[in-house]
Formats: structure tokens, sequence, C-alpha cells
């Protein structure tokens, strides 16, 4: 594994959970000019986007291990080196945390029990949304992102619009899903603020592992079943070169 691709998820996710979850805990219900649901819904869209123009030639730009064992299992990735990404992924996340509870500790009323843009259900879920229904509904939408990721990075896709794809799929995906989990899909985004709230969110971060990863390899194997026909893998360009430009995932 090429430490630099690493280095390269652990920046991404870095910023995927810094700038998203900085959104919701600093942004989000700021008075008067808070930008609400909304606008954190386009800040995680957006941290994506940015990072899949910026990281995806070096690294295919997964940030999410449930996008890393989908691309494994749609036959995109190849499975050696899932753990080394999803070991950078995660070391990304937390760090990202550890920076954004330096930053929001700094405000007149700082409360670590308002969430920190942890994950959760039942009394936990901002609408209250039952253990269920957080289950179903985020192995649905990583399932569907999944999808996106496949088919918008595919060999006969339109080149160069695979992040733009992404990054409005995964806005439309926190639209859907705030209400419901706070909108997880990807368990590193999930670990790093749970560290940090600890008690209830780390009791309930086992289902922002399960049913994103579910949902990854189920969206994997759905794409490379509708499209039989081979493409590259997402793991950036090789150094060496002889092998055409990746399109950046996420």
């Amino acid at each position: 594994m090429d430490l630099r691709k690493c280095v390269a998820e652990a920046i991404g996710t870095f910023w995927l959970t810094f700038a998203g979850c900085g959104s919701a805990v600093i942004a989000a219900a700021f008075p008067e000019v808070g930008i609400g649901l909304l606008g954190v819904s386009l800040a995680f869209g957006l941290s994506v986007l940015t990072m899949a123009y910026a990281i995806g030639h070096v690294s295919g730009c997964h940030l999410n291990p449930a996008v890393t064992v989908g691309l494994a299992a749609g036959g995109r990735f190849p499975a050696k080196d899932v753990v080394p990404y999803v070991v950078a992924q995660v070391i990304g996340a937390v760090i990202a945390a550890a920076v954004l509870y330096a930053i929001a500790s700094g405000a007149p009323g700082f409360d670590l029990a308002k969430g920190f843009a942890a994950n959760g259900y039942g009394d936990h879920s901002p609408g209250k949304y039952t253990l269920f229904s957080g289950l179903l509904a985020e192995i649905v939408l990583t399932m569907m992102f999944l999808f996106i990721i496949m088919g918008s990075t595919h060999g006969k896709a339109p080149v160069g619009f695979a992040p733009i794809a992404i990054g409005l799929g995964l806005t439309l995906i926190h639209l859907v899903g705030i209400p419901i989990t706070n909108t997880s899909v990807n368990p590193a985004r999930s670990t790093g603020p749970a560290l940090f709230v600890g008690g209830w969110a780390l009791a309930q971060l086992w289902m922002f592992w399960v049913a994103p990863l579910i949902g990854g390899v189920l969206g994997g194997i759905l794409y490379r079943w509708l499209s039989e026909e081979p493409s590259a893998q997402v793991t950036g360009i090789e150094p060496t070169g002889g092998r055409p430009p990746i399109r950046p995932a996420t």
C-alpha cells in the first residue's frame, strides 16, 4: 500500500468531518444567520466535491470505510488495500473531531450534551426515529451513494463530472437523513464525534458501522451486476503511468 494514498485519505476524511460536522456544530443554529439543515447538507456535499478534485488522482478519494468496502465488493478496489484505507480514514476523522472540539469549546455555553454532530437513533435521533428506521435509512442511503459513485466513476461516464455528481448525491442524502439519524453513511465520520460525546454516542456507534457497511456492499454488488462491463479501479493514478487517469470517487 502506498503511504501517500493513506495520507491523502486521512487528509480528505479530516476535511469531510471537520467541514461537515463543523458546519453543524458551529454554523447551523447561529442566531439569525444560521445555515440550518440545508446548509449542513450542502457543507457535507461540498467537502466531498472539493476533496474529490484535490486528491481523487492520488487515492481515489473514498473518505469513507463504507465506500472503500463497497468499491471492493463491486470489483473496483483491491481487497488487500481495504484495511489501510479504513484505518487512515478513521484517523483523519478522529483528528478532525479533536480540532473541532478545540475550536467549538471556546464558545460560551458550549455543551457536548447537545450532541457535537454525533449520530443517533431513538431519543438521540433529531426526529426521535426508532432503531429500525435509522438502520433501514442508513442502509438504503449508503447503498444509493455507492450506486452513484460506481456509476459516475465508470469508464463510460462523462469525464470530469464525477465529483459533482457525488458531492450533490451526498448533499441529497443529508437532506433526507439528518432528521432520522443526523446522517452517517460513513463510519469514520460517526466515530470521530462519538469519541468526544461518549456515553450514548459510543453505545449507538455500532449501528453507524454496521448499516453503512451493509449498504456499501449492497450498492457495490448491485451496480456490478447492473453494469457488467469492467471499468478502472478507483485508486488514483499509478506513479509509473501507463494507466489512464481515474475519475475521482469519494
